[in-house]
């Protein structure tokens, strides 16, 4: 089933579920949230994929036009969001466009950062930044969101506790990670805040698509309406989701709604294009080719998945870079 949240004078909107074809949705029980369905999933999930289904079958007495606009982020916030780094060769080309060295054990041990979930940007929105010479790169992802994950948990029970799946977009300011990096004490201003899709989706809705490790999906975006890449999540990762959660709650317990990323989506082959500027820029460097330019402020990137019929899963996550 496909979910969202509605935009309400409430910071954390109104709970609905929406069908497969983004054109109809439902309002679930008066004061219902992302975060409360997530807490409560085992006793309120049936209650929502009924609604689902009576969507589907198109005959929901209390179906509502579905509006993009109208939608906040699918968690409009959250506890806590993790974002690892599987795609070994972005991650490469990442840390050479800075000089820096890969991290020890990066082949056997994740490479994750916790960071800000106090809020998050809606589909149709805007990144307001201080200055765009501060090199803002977007980076599209995949996101899992889990139930309460227990500490200790291995990667061969982690899968179990993959509840949703969803899309956002990962702004970075590079001139920052140059900045705060090298401290070796983690991101802080390099993160502004992510922009989140609309949709989160039960993993069953990937079908095939998904084995319970990474979601063969293909992460498509644009900046300005011109074509940038169309990685695929299932191609050239090293870590899956399951692997990750296990990192995670090495030595902690993950709340119900935690939001986890593997990183910018990214493929070897330069036929898929790029799921991030820096990566396309290193490669340019290499090859002497012009450097594709940093967003700029009035810049629209666009992030956006499509299924096998040419659906988007997710709707577009359309983010307008702003001066703040």
């Amino acid at each position: 089933m496909k979910l969202a949240t509605l935009k309400t004078d409430s910071r954390d909107g109104q709970l609905i579920v929406v069908n497969r074809a983004l054109t109809q949705a439902v309002k679930a029980a008066d004061g219902m949230t992302m975060q409360r369905a997530i807490e409560n999933w085992d006793s309120i999930k049936n209650e929502l994929q009924a609604i689902f289904d009576q969507l589907e079958a198109g005959n929901h007495p209390d179906a509502i036009p579905f509006k993009l606009e109208a939608c906040a982020a699918a968690f409009p916030r959250g506890y806590q969001f993790l974002d690892g780094s599987v795609y070994l060769h972005h991650m490469k080309k990442a840390r050479a466009a800075r000089g820096a060295d890969m991290p020890p054990r990066y082949e056997t041990e994740p490479l994750m950062y916790q960071g800000m979930s106090h809020k998050y940007e809606p589909p149709l929105g805007e990144l307001k930044v201080p200055s765009d010479e501060l090199n803002v790169d977007f980076e599209g992802e995949v996101g899992i969101v889990t139930d309460d994950v227990p500490m200790g948990t291995t990667k061969d029970q982690a899968s179990n506790h993959i509840k949703l799946i969803l899309l956002f977009n990962d702004f970075t300011l590079r001139v920052k990670t140059k900045m705060e990096l090298p401290k070796q004490f983690g991101f802080l201003q390099a993160k502004p805040i992510n922009a989140l899709s609309a949709i989160a989706i039960t993993p069953d809705e990937l079908g095939d698509n998904w084995d319970g490790s990474m979601p063969n999906i293909n992460i498509q975006s644009s900046i300005n309406e011109e074509w940038f890449g169309n990685p695929n999540a299932a191609t050239d990762f090293w870590f899956d989701y399951p692997q990750l959660i296990e990192h995670a709650a090495a030595t902690r317990d993950l709340s119900a709604g935690t939001i986890i990323g593997a990183g910018t989506v990214s493929n070897e082959s330069h036929e898929s294009g790029y799921g991030s500027i820096s990566e396309a820029t290193t490669d340019q460097k290499l090859s002497g080719q012009p450097l594709t330019p940093f967003l700029k402020i009035g810049d629209v990137v666009k992030v956006e998945s499509f299924d096998e019929n040419g659906q988007s899963i997710f709707g577009p996550i359309e983010t307008t870079i702003t001066q703040g």
